[in-house]
């Protein structure tokens, strides 16, 4: 996820205080992207200028939500590589997080040459040459780890995380490898960790006598009861019901499904992803019956939603959620775990806070839950790709594989990134304030976010919605499920339009990227045995 994307309203805060003083007067001039360690650099002119767009929640200078001191953890990184390669100048930028400007910038080769991206939204332009595949280089050393040696002797029989693979380095090994494409090529470095959580008023719930749900029924009830209080139960906006709830309550009501049809099983990505649906799994699957409205599964998903929908603020738009849950109109907010620091910061709170995580569905709740926990939506956060004008030095006509054979540009654009993975820097970038979980081995994650590291220890989610198609199956989406949750439309007439964009979106996935469903017949055939006995399937064997 590019999950600045995903928690976009709570880290536009951290941008006002920074904004206001690029536009006093005598500032005026110094609008833009400005490079990170000026102060540092050599005078030597720049060989090699890198454009980073890392993400709002590492911007130098900012002051995340407006509280503490402004940052300089990756300043201080940049400044230091700058100097170790004087002819290299590192841009720090920061670029709108949505695909439209992906897609301009990436296809006329003008994006960053470091882009924090959901990985996800790589995978569908895999075949478009926008993006630089990582593997040659994870599976080599670092040379910055190689250069240090090995302080425990070769007779000890270790050797320092990232001396034999740069993969090493990397403390959430089974995320970061399964983030591999569909293509089985890895396009993304997981630099840090994000889970969502449902922050909770521990005093308003030792007030009213409530404490954190085991299931989705006391959940309910206890959401009720809020509501008896006037309070506001839960506070989401729109795209926590678009991205988070679609997948966590899909995943509740097809996980025991997944047996009978998960046909693309690749060894790498499988130990993380565990029965992912692919696009094209959900394409082949769409033609078989399922998500249409013979699939009562379906059907189901979107009723829990609507009941979720109850307790929720009305307004899925507003601009600060996070107001209405400090001033304790509101009991519970479902964000994610950067909201730790505005928490733990505020010394104007008055009230304690704690995190739990959604809680599981039960037969007594639907007839199809799978009586399992909750899986995980988070995972990478900072999700860092190369992009074609890292290898800008290279004829465009050229075979991504021989451009990067020999491309010097590229060569640096690496380096910088394996620089950053040092866990002396990394400690620096991720651990200035308590925001994200590191990924990087001999990177301890802040207690403060010690609830989120026990959350990121669930499975993860059986597919990405969001994702998995193009931005007008998003965009449709988004707005016909806001008419359905704000009683614009009813359930049927909402499945109707659901159906034809999922029909529509994979027709035009066959076709962009030629692909043939009927090579997952055979593992289709193979798994019909399995699906015996499995009930309301809306197929016939």
């Amino acid at each position: 996820m590019n999950l600045s994307k995903i928690f976009k309203n709570a880290l536009l805060i951290i941008f006002i205080p920074w904004f206001a003083w690029l536009l006093m007067p005598d500032k005026a001039a110094q609008v833009g992207p400005v490079p990170a360690g000026t102060e540092a650099r050599p005078t030597a002119p720049a060989k090699y200028v890198i454009r980073f767009s890392p993400g709002d929640q590492y911007m130098p200078d900012a002051c995340p939500f407006g509280m503490g001191k402004p940052l300089q953890g990756l300043k201080t990184v940049v400044a230091a590589f700058e100097k170790r390669f004087p002819d290299t100048r590192i841009e720090i930028i920061s670029v709108p997080g949505v695909r439209e400007y992906l897609v301009t910038q990436l296809s006329s080769g003008a994006a960053p040459d470091i882009l924090n991206v959901n990985v996800e939204d790589v995978w569908v332009d895999t075949q478009k040459g926008w993006y630089v595949p990582l593997d040659v280089f994870f599976e080599a050393p670092n040379p910055f780890v190689v250069e240090k040696g090995d302080p425990a002797g070769t007779e000890a029989g270790t050797t320092l995380p990232g001396a034999k693979q740069w993969w090493d380095m990397f403390t959430y090994q089974a995320i970061s490898r399964g983030k591999a494409a569909p293509d089985n090529k890895n396009y993304c470095l997981t630099y840090d960790m994000i889970e969502t959580g449902i922050f909770y008023n521990k005093t308003l719930f030792d007030q009213f006598g409530l404490k954190p749900p085991n299931n989705w029924g006391e959940f309910i009830q206890m959401m009720e009861r809020l509501k008896q209080e006037k309070k506001i139960p839960l506070l989401m906006n729109l795209d926590a019901f678009v991205d988070w709830a679609q997948d966590l309550l899909f995943d509740q009501v097809y996980w025991d499904l997944l047996p009978g049809l998960d046909l693309i099983q690749d060894p790498v990505r499988e130990a993380y992803l565990q029965g992912y649906f692919d696009p094209e799994e959900i394409a082949y699957l769409h033609r078989k019956g399922f998500f249409t409205e013979k699939d009562v599964r379906f059907r189901e998903v979107w009723r829990l939603m609507r009941q979720l929908k109850t307790y929720t603020n009305q307004n899925l738009e507003p601009n600060d959620l996070i107001r209405e849950f400090v001033t304790q109109r509101a009991a519970m907010l479902w964000s994610a775990s950067p909201l730790v620091y505005r928490f733990a910061a505020d010394p104007k709170l008055g009230f304690e806070w704690g995190v739990f995580y959604l809680p599981r569905l039960t037969k007594a709740d639907s007839p199809y839950a799978a009586g399992t926990d909750m899986c995980v939506i988070g995972g990478s956060a900072t999700q860092l790709e190369v992009s074609n004008s890292a290898v800008g030095d290279t004829p465009e006509n050229w075979p991504m594989e021989r451009r990067m054979r020999e491309s010097e540009r590229l060569k640096r654009v690496i380096a910088f990134l394996q620089f950053i993975c040092l866990p002396e820097h990394a400690e620096k970038i991720i651990n200035e304030y308590a925001c994200f979980i590191p990924n990087i081995v001999g990177v301890k994650p802040l207690p403060q976010l010690k609830d989120f590291v026990t959350i990121l220890e669930r499975r993860y989610t059986t597919t990405k919605w969001l994702f998995s198609f193009d931005l007008r199956f998003s965009d449709i989406l988004r707005r016909m499920l806001a008419l359905y949750l704000t009683d614009g439309i009813d359930l049927d007439e909402f499945l109707r339009w659901q159906i034809k964009n999922i029909t529509a979106a994979c027709d035009n996935l066959v076709l962009r990227k030629r692909i043939d469903l009927h090579s997952m017949d055979d593992a289709w055939n193979r798994m019909r045995e399995k699906r015996r006995g499995m009930k309301d399937l809306p197929t016939r064997e």
